[in-house]
C-alpha cells in the first residue's frame, strides 16, 4: 500500500458497494435454507438469545472468537495505518481503502463458512446486550462528534469542550469498526427476517468504515441515512420478533424522537419542513398509542432519554481521559495538532 495512491470515484464505490450488501445479503438468505435442521432451545425471554447451539463445542467457540479477533485486529490495523501514513482526504479510494473493502468482504465470507461448518457465533458466550449496547453507542458517538455542527437539541449546541470533540473524531473509527464487527460476529447468519435485515445494516456500516479518508465516508447524505436506518431496522426487527401488539412504537418513536431532537437539524430543512415532521409525528403518537392505550406513551422517550445521557456519559469520560493524560504527560492539551488530527479522520 502506496500512500498517496488514489483510484477510482469513492462516491461510485459507495454505489457499488450499497448492491453488493444486498447480494450478499442474498447469499445469507440463500445459504441459510440449509440451517433449518439445526436444533435450538426453546425460547425463554427476552434476554435469551434463541441462535445458538444446546452443546456447543471447543470448535464452535473458537471458530466463532478467532475470526472475530482476526476480522477485528486487521481493521484496527487498517485504520492505524491510514492515519499514520495516509492522513488526508480524497475524492478517490487510497489503496488502504481497496485494502479493507477486500479484508471485509473476505471475513464476510469467513463468518458464512463458519456458520456452515460450525454454526454458533458469539452469542453462545456473551449477552444479548452487548450487542445491542455496541449499537446504541456507535449512535452515541455520532450524536457527541456532530454536537457543534448540527447541535444536540432544537439545533442548539450542548456545552461539550473542542478536545473532547476532537478526541472523538479522530478515534471513533476504532469504536465504530469493534460496534460492526463484534455484532456482525455476533450472530449466526441465518435467514430470518431480523438476522437479513440485521446482515444488511451491518454490511453498510463495513462499507462506511472501508470508506474512511474520502468524501463519501463524509457525505451527509449518506451518514444520516446509516443513522436514520437503525430506526427501520429496529422496529421491523421488533415487529417480526413480537408481532404487531409488541413493543414496536418505542423503536420506531424513540429513533424518530432523535430524529426530531437532533438530526433533522443538520439537513438544512426549512423552519417549515421542520414544523411538519414535528406535527406528523405527534399525530403518529396519538393515532398509535389511542389505539394501544396512552398509558404506555411513556415508553417513546425512553430510547432518546438512553442516548442524551449516554453522550454527557461519554464526554464525561473523555474529558476526565485527557485530563489524566495530560498529568501523566505534562502536555497543556492543546498542541498544535491534537484537535486538526482529530478533524481530518471524519
Amino acid at each position: 500500500m502506496r500512500n498517496g495512491t488514489e483510484t477510482g470515484d469513492a462516491h461510485r464505490v459507495l454505489v457499488v458497494g450499497i448492491a453488493a450488501s444486498a447480494v450478499l445479503t442474498g447469499l445469507v438468505w440463500l445459504l441459510g435454507q440449509r440451517l433449518h435442521g439445526v436444533r435450538l432451545l426453546p425460547d425463554q425471554g427476552a434476554s435469551w438469545y434463541y441462535w445458538k447451539l444446546p452443546e456447543p463445542t471447543a470448535w464452535t467457540r473458537v471458530s466463532a472468537w478467532l475470526g472475530y479477533a482476526a476480522h477485528q485486529a486487521a481493521f484496527w490495523g487498517l485504520i492505524y495505518y491510514a492515519q499514520t501514513r495516509v492522513r488526508r482526504y480524497a475524492s478517490g479510494l487510497h489503496a488502504v481503502n481497496v485494502a479493507a473493502l477486500a479484508v471485509n468482504l473476505g471475513f464476510v465470507l469467513l463468518h458464512t463458512l463458519q456458520t456452515q461448518l460450525f454454526y454458533d457465533g458469539l452469542a453462545q458466550d456473551v449477552s444479548i446486550y452487548s450487542s445491542q449496547g455496541s449499537v446504541v453507542l456507535l449512535l452515541v458517538a455520532v450524536l457527541l462528534m456532530e454536537n457543534r455542527r448540527r447541535g444536540l437539541f432544537l439545533g442548539r449546541p450542548a456545552p461539550i469542550g473542542e478536545q473532547v470533540v476532537a478526541f472523538a473524531r479522530r478515534y471513533h473509527g476504532y469504536l465504530f469498526s469493534w460496534a460492526a464487527v463484534y455484532t456482525f460476529w455476533y450472530h449466526p447468519m441465518e435467514a430470518t427476517s431480523g438476522h437479513l435485515i440485521g446482515f444488511f445494516y451491518m454490511f453498510l456500516l463495513l462499507l462506511q468504515g472501508s470508506l474512511f479518508l474520502t468524501r463519501a465516508h463524509t457525505d451527509r447524505r449518506w451518514t444520516f441515512t446509516l443513522e436514520i436506518a437503525v430506526a427501520v431496522h429496529g422496529t421491523l426487527v421488533a415487529v417480526m420478533t413480537s408481532g404487531p401488539d409488541g413493543a414496536w412504537p418505542m423503536f420506531l418513536f424513540g429513533f424518530l424522537g432523535v430524529f426530531l431532537i437532533t438530526q433533522m437539524h443538520g439537513l438544512g430543512l426549512s423552519a417549515a419542513v421542520r414544523w411538519l415532521f414535528a406535527a406528523c409525528y405527534a399525530g403518529a403518537v396519538l393515532v398509535v398509542y389511542g389505539a394501544r392505550g396512552l398509558g404506555s406513551v411513556h415508553e417513546i422517550v425512553r430510547i432518546p432519554v438512553i442516548e442524551y445521557l449516554l453522550v454527557g456519559v461519554a464526554a464525561v469520560l473523555i474529558w476526565l481521559g485527557l485530563g489524566v493524560s495530560r498529568l501523566l504527560t505534562g502536555r497543556t492539551g492543546r498542541t498544535g495538532r491534537g484537535a486538526p488530527a482529530g478533524r481530518r479522520t471524519r
